[in-house]
């Protein structure tokens, strides 16, 4: 009896070590090997509590996770917090929030990098596929319309014959794409009830259309194409749900329509959007900001704008490194965003720089003030030796550097040929220096060369000061072409409250 007892302890002690919040499992670095031993398959979430990604994730995080407990799965999600666990997250190389890793079979090792959304619904897709096949067999109608129901989106091939080659080129399509599910039928029901006559590939979704039917060579290459174009909708709000489908998809190039979503016109706007994004599908995608929301005053302010300029409109292309672009007439209607649209894919369009006002006492100050108007006067003086922070209003770093570019500036105020400066790159765009990064310092020396030194040293007033005394040799490195880009992520920290130092890596600044 005693030895029941102590067995019985024994194993509750074994459960306590693995808590729970909402089906989640609650993981840390003394429980991590523990938990792979009780369950091998397990999504893990590295997150910041403070991480605004990473509080929008919860409920739709627990929602699947109670989504596959409830269908009897033994695949588990669970959670660790990455600023008490430091030591686990920095041996998964956590950079980021969130990152969310796949430990599959209890291989703690090499776990693979979640690569879909952040809706329930994308989240158990994702794990099905990684953990089942590719593909669901369907043998019912009833079976079929459970899947439709049950998924935003959702591909069904119609095929007699399964070794068919289109349903290989089905399957190989299927295993490229993690983000909705991928089922074939053979059943002469499930065709009746939807209408199909012919071998082919249906994308049932709930919203616009409702459904698309491929049409053309049934390839993977051609099928991928279908989908990826076919599963959003025409327009997009950009939400914190929605951000890794729209920076993490394969259209590069966004237009924005900025419209607080109170306004009294907002559906007649939104209508004229729509119809303009019917001839751009799988080319450019179109995306609504509510304007009015505080969440995406950031994204505002990348663009320039204010919530009294909106409704606007922008166009965005993420690709090599981000530009912007401004249509000629402000009016939302589909003619003028056609042609907007038209003259950008004719590579007909000049980039938007944007760039304030000089103010009256931009000289006035130890730190000059530098805007888009008066940048190249001032930096490409060839008498003068410049050093220019860019930097962003909400940027921590940018923050924590502002008393000692201060005091450096102070130091150097009389000089004759040193200029310590700083430029709000949100607010201010120029051609011939792209800044990827905030806080960025670039070192323009005197001469007819027009020079452009980075500064990668120590970021102390020592430091600065023994970079200029030494006319940018100590300290720092020539600007180049690998220099890293902001990227869609970048763009996607933005919102959240984040921003990217200068060495290109994520940071992640506590509000």
């Amino acid at each position: 009896m005693l030895k029941f007892l102590l067995i019985c302890t024994l194993a509750v002690a074994s459960r306590a070590e693995l808590p729970e919040e909402d089906d989640v499992l609650v993981l840390k670095k003394s429980n991590l090997d523990e938990a792979l031993k009780a369950h091998p398959n397990i999504l893990v979430e590295f997150y910041a509590p403070w991480c605004g990604h990473c509080k929008a994730l919860v409920p739709e995080y627990a929602k699947a996770a109670g989504m596959l407990k409830a269908e009897g799965s033994a695949v588990r999600l669970g959670k660790v917090d990455a600023t008490e666990e430091t030591e686990l997250a920095q041996e998964y190389g956590v950079r980021g929030y969130p990152t969310i890793k796949f430990f599959k079979g209890g291989d703690k090792e090499s776990p693979k990098e979640y690569s879909a959304g952040r809706q329930a619904d994308d989240i158990v897709n994702w794990l099905k596929k990684r953990t089942g096949p590719a593909v669901a067999t369907l043998a019912s109608v009833a079976e079929a319309e459970s899947l439709i129901a049950d998924n935003e989106v959702a591909a069904i091939g119609f095929f007699k014959d399964f070794s068919s080659e289109d349903a290989k080129a089905y399957e190989k399509a299927a295993e490229a794409i993690d983000d909705i599910p991928f089922a074939m039928t053979s059943d002469e029901a499930i065709y009746a009830k939807f209408e199909v006559s012919k071998d082919s590939v249906v994308l049932f979704k709930k919203f616009d259309e409702g459904r698309n039917t491929f049409d053309g060579e049934l390839t993977k290459e051609n099928l991928l194409a279908f989908v990826k174009a076919n599963q959003l909708p025409l327009v997009i709000e950009f939400t914190e749900q929605t951000a890794p489908k729209i920076f993490g998809g394969e259209i590069k190039s966004h237009i924005l329509m900025f419209l607080p979503k109170a306004a009294k016109d907002f559906q007649d706007k939104m209508t004229e959007f729509k119809k303009a994004a019917e001839g751009f599908k799988g080319k450019i995608l179109f995306i609504f900001i509510d304007s009015d929301v505080d969440d995406n005053q950031r994204i505002l302010e990348f663009f320039g704008l204010k919530k009294e300029e909106c409704p606007a409109i922008r166009l965005i292309t993420l690709e090599d490194e981000m530009t912007k672009y401004r249509p000629e007439s402000e009016a939302i209607t589909t003619e003028n965003i056609v042609k907007f649209c038209t003259l950008f894919t004719e590579g007909k369009l000049k980039p938007h720089l944007m760039s304030q006002d000089i103010p009256e006492d931009w000289d006035k100050t130890p730190v000059r003030v530098l805007v888009g108007k008066n940048f190249e006067e001032v930096v490409f003086d060839s008498s003068k030796n410049v050093f220019v922070e860019f930097y962003a209003p909400w940027c921590g770093h940018c923050k924590q550097l502002t008393p000692i570019w201060e005091k450096l500036g102070e130091k150097y105020k009389d000089s004759a040929d040193i200029i310590v400066a700083k430029m709000d790159s949100t607010a201010n765009e120029i051609d011939t220096v792209k800044v990827h990064s905030f806080p960025t310092l670039k070192f323009f020396p005197a001469g007819e060369e027009n020079k452009v030194i980075d500064y990668n040293g120590e970021r102390t007033l020592e430091g600065f000061s023994k970079f200029l005394e030494s006319g940018g040799q100590d300290g720092g490195a020539p600007a180049g072409d690998d220099d890293e880009e902001m990227d869609a992520e970048d763009l996607e920290d933005i919102e959240d409250g984040q921003d990217v130092d200068s060495d290109g890596e994520d940071e992640h600044d506590e509000l």
